[in-house]
């Protein structure tokens, strides 16, 4: 990360964190190999999502699992975006941004990222991914004890994240 030496440090975005999440739809042996992929790609152990409501078209009953999420932070949350942004070819629609400075992209096929290899007995999965930036000091507005108003310069605008994200990631916003 490049840090201009005219911004403070207080006011330069950082990534949170990135969240991926895999949505099979349906229990058992498909959840179990998505997991494991999500698991391939992360690096870290993900964790089971259960449906909130009964679907009966869609064959989904309330409290079963269908889906897979993991969280990253630090070092890997910025090599994984490093790659999911290399498989969109290094570029993002400036509506995938919302008004926090957050931003999300979906990825078809899981094959696609760089340096995973297609396995014909795990199938492939396509997953969403949620980066959650922000700047330092930003914690005080979110904690649960004594949490307490941000000031404005404090609040991320989606220019200033999708400034941060072309100047880190080389990626070109649409």
């Amino acid at each position: 990360m490049t840090l201009d030496s005219s911004v403070s440090l207080m006011q330069s975005p950082r990534i949170e964190e990135v969240v991926i999440n895999m949505s099979v739809g349906q229990s058992g042996e498909r959840l179990q190999k998505a997991m494991s992929v999500l698991e391939l790609l992360t690096g870290q152990k993900p964790c089971q999502r259960i449906a909130k409501q009964t679907i009966r078209e869609w064959g989904i009953r309330r409290r079963e699992p269908i889906a897979c999420v993991a969280t990253l932070r630090g070092e890997r949350a910025f090599e994984f975006l490093r790659k999911g942004l290399d498989t969109l070819g290094n570029r993002l629609s400036r509506s995938s941004f919302d008004v926090n400075g957050n931003f999300s992209f979906g990825i078809k096929e899981h094959i696609e990222i760089p340096g995973v290899r297609y396995d014909p007995s795990i199938g492939i999965f396509g997953m969403d991914v949620c980066v959650s930036l922000g700047k330092p000091g930003y914690r005080v507005k979110r904690r649960r004890i004594k949490n307490a108003r941000v000031g404005k310069k404090q609040q991320l605008t989606p220019e200033e994240a999708a400034k941060y994200i072309a100047e880190t990631f080389g990626v070109e916003v649409l």
